[in-house]
């Protein structure tokens, strides 16, 4: 074994890094829960709701890249800090929202924003430059649990807040949560260039950086397919507790759901760290595609019982963002880390367009159809999509025949 692998992993970082995952991770999956209420006090449609929610995924995914590098360049410390305090402001603005267009700008644009400059790309970054590449894949699968254990934590938290305070102050009560961001942030300070990794990071413009990845053939095929895994998540995550209404199973079944696809996933996501450390990352991430198909139709086609929601979300939750550490894992594979954080972010990005497009359409689908099927059988049809274009993703470094790297 050589000395690299043995070397201990960096435990506070990845303590603290899985502390803001947890946090940045939590509210946002929590709000399908705010829905039904908001929408009978204020009056207002779920396409008003849905679009929101978009909003919110769409603003992630834009703002991943630009905070992935700014983090690469100037400190993924001072990236989280800008973090707590936007989600601070989105949930503030949310709670006292008189109009729609106030729902949108803080819910949508801010949250979404502060979730980008948090998020799993800018924490994952900062593991993978102080962790050696034997260690990346489980030390992503960490950083995943933690914002699984965010959904776990949430859905049930805020589902209580909701009965005891009216969903107002339960945004209130979380936006205040949200300040404790940046107390952890001090130890995640160091750029591209710190690390215990960074004198194995190749030196790149952010240009060549770019051009190199957008003219590599797996990492567009797995930007593609992550397009997917955001479709089918958000779509959940938004309208599942209004879906369950729906179909008439009783409401605390939706926040049992909700906690369960959190609790699983914690354990998804450490497998997936540990899988993903040993077989092929492709496949293996073809395989949670299919798997995704499989259990959502068996969902829609068998008898939907209190029991089949419970065994529907356990399977969700052991495939919900297991995706994310053999994703991350290969993107450092094909070209290191010093720009990770950008590249990470701009897959990221593709994740989030598919959420805006999951998120809006499950609500404008069911204001024009009564119904969310159509979104439902789309995403099976996407999974089955993604899982064929993973297959042939190459898991080895990009070839810089001409390239060498430059002392620090």
């Amino acid at each position: 074994m050589t000395q690299a692998a043995k070397s201990p992993m960096p435990w506070l970082i990845i303590i603290a890094g899985c502390l803001i995952a947890l946090l940045t991770f939590g509210p946002r999956s929590a709000m399908g829960f705010f829905q039904l209420p908001m929408l009978s006090d204020t009056g207002w449609d779920r396409s008003t709701f849905g679009l929101a929610m978009a909003l919110q995924n769409l603003f992630w995914g834009l703002s991943q890249p630009f905070f992935g590098a700014l983090a690469d360049k100037y400190g993924t410390g001072r990236v989280l800090v800008s973090s707590g305090l936007m989600y601070a402001a989105g949930l503030l603005l949310m709670a006292y929202a008189d109009a729609p267009v106030w729902l949108h700008i803080g819910g949508g644009v801010l949250v979404g924003m502060a979730i980008g400059a948090g998020s799993f790309s800018v924490i994952l970054s900062a593991f993978a430059r102080h962790v050696t590449p034997e260690q990346r894949s489980m030390a992503f699968g960490f950083g995943t649990a933690a914002g699984s254990a965010g959904m776990f934590l949430f859905a049930p938290l805020s589902q209580g807040l909701i009965n005891a305070l009216g969903w107002s102050d339960s945004l209130v009560a979380l936006s205040i949560m949200m300040l404790i961001v940046p107390l952890l942030a001090y130890p995640l300070r160091g750029n591209a260039s710190s690390g215990t990794q960074s004198q194995a990071a190749f030196k790149q413009t952010v240009g060549e950086a770019l051009r190199e990845a957008l003219g590599h053939k797996s990492y567009v095929l797995l930007t593609t397919g992550f397009f997917v895994c955001g479709f089918q998540v958000a779509f959940i995550t938004a309208h599942f507790p209004a879906y369950l209404g729906d179909i008439g199973i009783e409401a605390s079944y939706a926040v049992i759901a909700m906690a369960l696809i959190g609790f699983f996933n914690i354990i998804g996501s450490l497998a997936a760290g540990y899988i993903g450390q040993r077989y092929s990352k492709p496949y293996f991430l073809a395989y949670i595609y299919i798997g995704r198909s499989i259990a959502v139709t068996a969902f829609l086609l068998l008898p939907q019982t209190p029991i089949s929601v419970v065994i529907f979300a356990m399977v969700m939750g052991l495939l919900w963002l297991s995706t994310v550490p053999p994703t991350n894992a290969l993107v450092a594979i094909m070209f290191g880390t010093r720009h990770l954080g950008l590249l990470g972010g701009l897959v990221f990005l593709s994740h989030q367009i598919g959420s805006f497009l999951g998120v809006w359409m499950g609500g404008y689908l069911y204001d024009r159809f009564g119904s969310y099927d159509p979104v439902w059988w789309l995403g099976v049809g996407l999974g089955v999509f993604a899982a064929i274009v993973h297959w042939p993703i190459r898991e080895q470094p990009v070839e810089r025949p001409q390239l060498a790297t430059v002392p620090a």
